[in-house]
């Protein structure tokens, strides 16, 4: 296969799962739970507003009057030091942690008056590429991506094959459907997720760290399938990422988060030639800046004599 065909958007069309769904619906069965409304909001292009979020863990905060919005359509990145909580925030976003104050809109909705049913139900129009996979190690990687159908559907086993070895086939590792996750490298596994992520078809795509401990070839086919994925399957993405560099050839949008709030936002490029010291330290990899190496701790010389212990 070259390259044109490996990215081709054919590749992508989001018909598979709909097709099968359809053909359920012929046959009489039933899925376990109603179907999902896939309508969008007309008037809105936001997907997701945050609005005055406040979020702490203890007695430290992690958010203090946040305000963001994803846009439809886009490639959309949460960037920021270290321990900043932006893996955080995914959880918020997905309802599964509960903000202090503040509200979170989904499509229009506030989340927090969901009922468990219809979180579950919001849950289904999100794929989620976690940290260094989280692939299920003790089935093949056709079982992997299969799980979510298995779970939330009543595909009969042709039409899961069907969906799976498509979506296999679109992150180029068809051929390793029978393979367990040990035999596979690490940007394999990162691209059996990805193939599980967009098993169910999502309106939404969330990548948290999708970059992190992967070779630069393994690298440049994850930032491409994200970039060709979002814009062939007319779907959104948010990414997690410390890679600035990745972050700049695949995102729209950019925010540098800090001290829980926006500290910047706006395209890679203006992100890139911001004035601020911060934005400047983060973007450049600068070891001076606002962002001290030394977290808070006690002064150093009494903390050694000991004279802060009774």
């Amino acid at each position: 296969m070259n390259k044109e065909d490996y990215f081709s958007p054919i590749l992508f069309v989001r018909p598979s799962f709909c097709y099968a769904m359809r053909a359920l619906a012929d046959t009489g069965h039933q899925g376990r739970h109603p179907p999902i409304t896939m309508t969008r909001d007309a008037v809105s292009d936001n997907l997701i507003e945050i609005h005055d979020l406040d979020y702490s863990f203890g007695a430290r905060k992690i958010y203090k009057g946040l305000n963001l919005t994803i846009r439809r359509g886009l490639v959309t990145a949460f960037m920021g030091p270290s321990g900043t909580g932006k893996t955080t925030l995914l959880r918020l976003i997905t309802r599964q942690l509960v903000p202090d104050r503040g509200v979170i809109l989904v499509n229009g909705v506030d989340i927090a008056t969901l009922s468990l049913t219809e979180l579950y139900r919001m849950r289904q129009r999100f794929g989620m590429l976690f940290q260094n996979g989280a692939l299920l190690t003790d089935i093949s990687v056709f079982e992997n991506v299969a799980f979510p159908l298995r779970e939330h559907t009543r595909l009969t086993n042709r039409l899961i094959r069907h969906v799976v070895l498509t979506k296999l086939h679109a992150v180029g590792l068809r051929g390793a459907a029978d393979m367990m996750p040990a035999q596979l490298s690490g940007g394999m596994a990162r691209r059996v997720a990805l193939a599980r992520a967009m098993v169910m078809d999502p309106d939404f795509l969330i990548y948290d760290e999708p970059f992190v401990g992967l070779d630069p070839i393994s690298m440049g086919v994850i930032v491409r399938l994200v970039r060709r994925m979002n814009d062939a399957l007319g779907i959104s993405s948010i990414i997690v990422s410390h890679d600035v560099q990745e972050i700049s050839t695949v995102a729209d949008c950019s925010y540098l988060i800090s001290d829980g709030k926006v500290a910047a936002s706006g395209s890679p490029d203006e992100l890139n030639k911001a004035s601020s010291e911060l934005v400047r330290q983060f973007m450049h990899g600068m070891a001076d800046g606002p962002v001290a190496f030394h977290y808070n701790a006690p002064d150093y010389e009494e903390q050694l004599l000991g004279r802060d212990v009774e």
